[in-house]
């Protein structure tokens, strides 16, 4: 076929069973005629930077080492603007030829265009950080409209006065767009990316039509997605010297199906693309195959793909399927994972057999970079170590998460991002290696468990000084002067790295973005500095230190004329502009297995190829959502249809599928959900439902799956015995609190870990109040107040039990979930006392709270103490006492009491009768109370025991002397748990104890 001109049309293609690189390679060397010397005189376009690569080595396999002149190789969907330049000057033959406007840097762009979202006011973006994301979202718009050549002239039109009221809003916002971007863009004396590649691409394809060039031109593996590249294919099909090789264009479908192509199918790109150029189908011809190359898989595989694949209009064709050829699936195998965790070490096995035939070659392709993540984590099992070629995410990386950290810590100033800051590898204090963190592990258990202290550095160092201190509480406190001054030279070493940059967030001013990227950076450097070494030599020395020293400079050129702004909204707007960038490898670590993405994997071809993630909505991926416009309004703008991007993935699978063994993966759940099978493999299995074929797609991928399985599978599995630790009578406590009585009876080995070994649980970091607290609280104060008023109450009692709750609070009113929580429950809780104190007064008044006592019984290993704490002793008329326990919680029944479950009340009793408690003399217990102090409805309630105090004081007494007895025969053990009846409702030492290990029984070894 012919233009107007009269000039034919030279248009190739490549099936997708030849491998690609290596075919067009020979074939151009075939055209030289074997010149080493003659292929300089090529020019060779291909769409990417790695397909530019990969023509290269797929040369050098065909030189067998010998030195040749390649041939002048350039990428064309990714353009690489210099390489582009330097073709223009060959063609206008001069320097300079390509006198067009540059594109601006994307950071750039981002920052002016959040600047003027920013000047809109709080209509369109509260935060700085929100501007910039908005801001990235219109820059992919601008991307998009100037890719498919569209002008903004028709947007108002897009959304008449009776559409949605917010799609008025949207076109509102878009106006910035619209009406702002082009005079933005004419001060800065540059134009977007893509409308920059536009200029490039389409004055290259008119002076290589105005002046054709005598030597080859050829354009190879492009489906011209972008119409600016289809121009210059068109362009480049028609020279004379030129021609245009397509891969995988399906020449044997029929005429039927052809006409019926959609969006969504891997052909429809190509059938535009010819459309373009203008040249049919069977005008399309095969790509010479020079000797020595042969297709990687039967013909048949590729003639079962076109057919599972074909469009949905033209299905009915499967009702006379014919039998496909058996050796469609010579070499494929389909494996369905449980989960992502078996797909990835399935993967992993995969890659790493293939190792084991020296030469051969494999590569994981898939759009999901977590699964590529774990793959590559897998094979490091055994030393394998391999790059995802789609990249790293800046922020994911050590330096990336370490600046981040950074501002956290600087921002947030609390105890969980300190700490992370302080144990990231990057951190280094001028301590030699390690010592940091031995310091950060100190500070942490010292102070950073439990409440938060007090802000910024300042409120660290007096929490030291307090803990340091006698006032300190005796479970938290530091009684070793090293430790605190560590801590505190910890704390110097802290103020000197980061204190500016704390300082700058804290004083609230507006600062330009330069000057917070150089307090960022210097608090960096100085934190990163190790004993011998400077922080910026560590920082930014490595892949990830180069890349984010790329973005910083890039940044601080960017940020000229971005208006100041404070601590918080530069450390939201550095996590959004860091979230966009990505760190890519130079190479492969390994030079026979790679982990690519679908762009990343065009014309590639491997021995063994994986195909993974084939799951809807990861392969094909779900088209994103517009937040700009619908589908409707998106075709009248004049965008593609979201199913574009189904139809080039479909073609990367269709292409991906040529290779000699192949893989087809995917996970039947993800993060627990039910996943759907790919549409492929839906279309995949029904054809070989009709054909009869389905069970030998399945392969051995029962064989992976048991392999997998049984990688970690030990030889022996050997349960563990519940523990029976049987320490010498000498170890063994002799001193225990009523409290832990109860626990000495339903978890003995609790009392074990925590006397014998001397383990406390530790606090949980920045640990909010919980249940704990408030009991403490709420005793504290009741006791404060009974204190004060032990006999009648003042006519403000409640004024000042008020008023003493707040204090017992303190800080913790601060906090909005104590405000709105536990203070109206208390003043419920006030109100019911007060009326039970009032009413209890009259005959019944306090003697004791908070009162220590003690009683000492007798053992086969000698004598034995038994403390105890009462919340409460009131005094009756008769002159006996009563014992209170006020509970927060939920107490102990009255058959729980009786039966010896819960024997605090009863043992308190037994040591009220003999005179135990201080100040409180040996009187007759004439009853045992629970106060509820929920603040709920009701508020309060008081549970007493019915049963005579004496013997229930008697009984616990008994069952204590008995304990004391069997615990002093050495052969006693401290089992967990004894009686699962008994068991706690929670215990520190579960996990010591390997409760669950043990306790879901089963029979003894099994063998793997």
């Amino acid at each position: 076929m012919t233009d107007a001109a009269g000039a034919p049309a030279r248009v190739f293609t490549l099936a997708p069973d030849i491998p690609f690189v290596d075919a067009l390679a020979a074939g151009l060397w075939r055209q030289a005629d074997g010149d080493p010397l003659a292929l300089n005189r090529f020019t060779v376009l291909l769409p990417t930077a790695r397909a530019v690569r990969s023509l290269r080595e797929a040369f050098l396999r065909l030189s067998g080492g010998r030195p040749i002149l390649l041939p002048r190789m350039a990428p064309l969907g990714d353009v690489d603007g210099d390489e582009v330049s330097l073709m223009m000057d060959g063609v206008t033959g001069k320097a300079g030829g390509l006198d067009l406007p540059p594109a601006i840097g994307p950071l750039r762009r981002q920052l002016l265009l959040a600047r003027a979202i920013a000047a809109a006011g709080d209509r369109f973006a509260k935060t700085r950080a929100q501007a910039a994301r908005l801001a990235r979202e219109l820059a992919r718009l601008l991307d998009q409209t100037q890719t498919e050549m569209v002008g903004f002239d028709r947007l108002h039109s897009l959304v008449p006065d009776d559409y949605a009221e917010h799609w008025q809003v949207t076109l509102s916002f878009l106006a910035i767009i619209v009406d702002q971007w082009p005079a933005i863009l004419a001060a800065e004396g540059s134009v977007d990316p893509a409308q920059e590649r536009n200029n490039r691409l389409l004055a290259y394809a008119a002076a290589l039509k105005a002046a054709p060039p005598a030597h080859p031109i050829i354009a190879a593996g492009s489906t011209g997605s972008i119409p600016a590249t289809a121009e210059l294919l068109s362009v480049i099909a028609r020279l004379p010297t030129g021609c245009v090789v397509l891969p995988g264009l399906d020449r044997a479908c029929d005429a039927a199906t052809w006409d019926a192509l959609d969006d969504a199918h891997p052909q429809f790109g190509l059938k535009q693309l010819i459309d373009r150029i203008g040249v049919a189908r069977e005008a399309v011809a095969d790509w010479p195959l020079a000797p020595g190359v042969a297709p990687s898989c039967p013909p048949a595989r590729i003639a079962l793909m076109a057919e599972a694949l074909r469009p949905a209009g033209t299905t009915e064709a499967w009702r006379d399927l014919a039998t496909p050829d058996p050796s469609a699936l010579q070499g494929v195998t389909r494996i369905d994972a449980a989960t992502p965790q078996e797909e990835a070490g399935i993967i992993a096995l995969i890659l790493r057999e293939a190792l084991e035939m020296p030469g051969r070659t494999a590569a994981l392709v898939t759009p999901d970079r977590n699964l590529a993540r774990r793959v590559a984590t897998e094979l490091r099992r055994w030393d394998v170590r391999v790059d995802d070629s789609a990249g790293r995410p800046l922020a994911q990386t050590p330096v990336g998460s370490y600046l981040r950290l950074i501002m956290d810590t600087a921002v947030q100033g609390a105890p969980v991002p300190f700490l992370s800051l302080l144990k990231h590898p990057m951190a280094g204090g001028g301590w030699p290696a390690g010592q940091l963190r031995r310091q950060a592990r100190l500070l942490e258990t010292a102070i950073l468990r439990g409440p938060r202290p007090a802000a910024g550095l300042d409120g660290l160092r007096r929490a030291v000084l307090f803990a340091a201190s006698e006032a300190a509480d005796r479970r938290r406190r530091i009684t070793n002067p090293a430790i605190s001054q560590d801590l505190l030279t910890l704390i110097d070493r802290l103020e000197t790295a980061l204190g500016p940059l704390a300082a700058a967030v804290a004083d609230g001013e507006q600062r330009p973005l330069s000057e917070w990227l150089r307090l960022h950076v210097g608090a960096a450097e100085a934190l990163a500095a190790q004993e011998g070494e400077q922080g910026a030599d560590r920082l930014w020395r490595d892949k990830d230190g180069e890349a984010a020293a790329g973005f910083i400079d890039e940044l601080r050129e960017a940020a000229d004329g971005y208006p100041p702004l404070g601590g918080k909204d530069y450390a939201g707007l550095m996590e959004v502009l860091i979230a966009g960038r990505a760190v890519r490898p130079a190479f492969g670590l390994h030079p026979r297995l790679h982990v690519l993405g679908l762009m990343e994997a065009r014309l590639q071809q491997f021995d063994v190829m994986v195909l993974a993630g084939l799951n809807e909505g990861t392969w094909p991926p779900a088209p994103p959502p517009d937040p700009w416009m619908s589908r409707p309004m998106r075709r009248d703008f004049g965008l593609p249809a979201p199913e574009r991007q189904v139809g080039q993935a479909a073609h990367d699978f269709a292409q991906a599928c040529g290779a000699k063994t192949l893989y087809l993966t995917r996970s039947e759940r993800v993060e627990g959900t039910p996943t759907v099978p790919s549409r492929w493999l839906l279309r995949l299995d029904t054809v070989l439902d009709k054909a009869g074929l389905r069970g030998r797609i399945d392969g051995d991928g029962a064989w992976w799956r048991g392999l997998w399985q049984a990688l970690d599978r030990p030889a022996r599995v050997r349960p563990c015995p519940p523990p029976a630790p049987r320490p010498p009578v000498a170890a063994r406590p002799r001193r225990l609190s009523v409290t832990q009585i109860e626990t000495w009876m339903r978890d003995p080995y609790a009392i074990y870990a925590a006397k014998v070994l001397d383990l406390s649980a530790l606090d949980p970091i920045d640990a909010d109040p919980g249940a704990a607290e408030r009991g403490e609280i709420i005793h504290k104060a009741l006791d404060i107040f009974v204190r004060r008023h032990p006999g009648a109450l003042p006519p403000d009692a409640r004024a000042q039990l008020l008023a003493i709750g707040r204090g017992a609070f303190g800080d913790l009113l601060e906090q909005p979930g104590v405000a709105a929580f536990w203070w109206p429950r208390f003043e419920k809780v006030a109100d019911w006392f007060l009326a039970q104190e009032a009413e209890r007064r009259r005959t019944i008044r306090p003697l004791a709270t908070e009162v220590s006592g003690r009683i000492t019984l007798p053992g086969p290993a000698g004598p034995f103490i038994l403390t105890a704490k009462a919340d409460r002793i009131d005094r009756t008329p008769t002159g006996g006492v009563v014992l209170i326990d006020y509970k927060t919680g939920t107490p102990p029944s009255a058959r729980e009491v009786r039966l010896g479950k819960a024997p605090q009340l009863p043992l308190e009793a037994l040591i009220a009768a003999g005179g135990g408690f201080e100040g409180v003399e040996a009187a007759t217990v004439e009853g045992l109370e629970y106060w509820r102090l929920s603040g709920g409805d009701p508020p309060g309630l008081i549970q007493a025991l019915k049963e005579e105090a004496g013997i229930l004081a008697a009984e616990a007494r008994e069952g204590l002397e008995y304990l004391i007895e069997r615990f002093d025969d050495p052969d006693t053990a401290y089992h967990s748990q004894p009686r699962p009846a008994w068991a706690p409702k929670y215990t520190d030492y579960a996990h010591l104890a390997r409760i669950r290990e043990w306790s879901a029984g089963g029979g003894g070894e099994a063998e793997g």
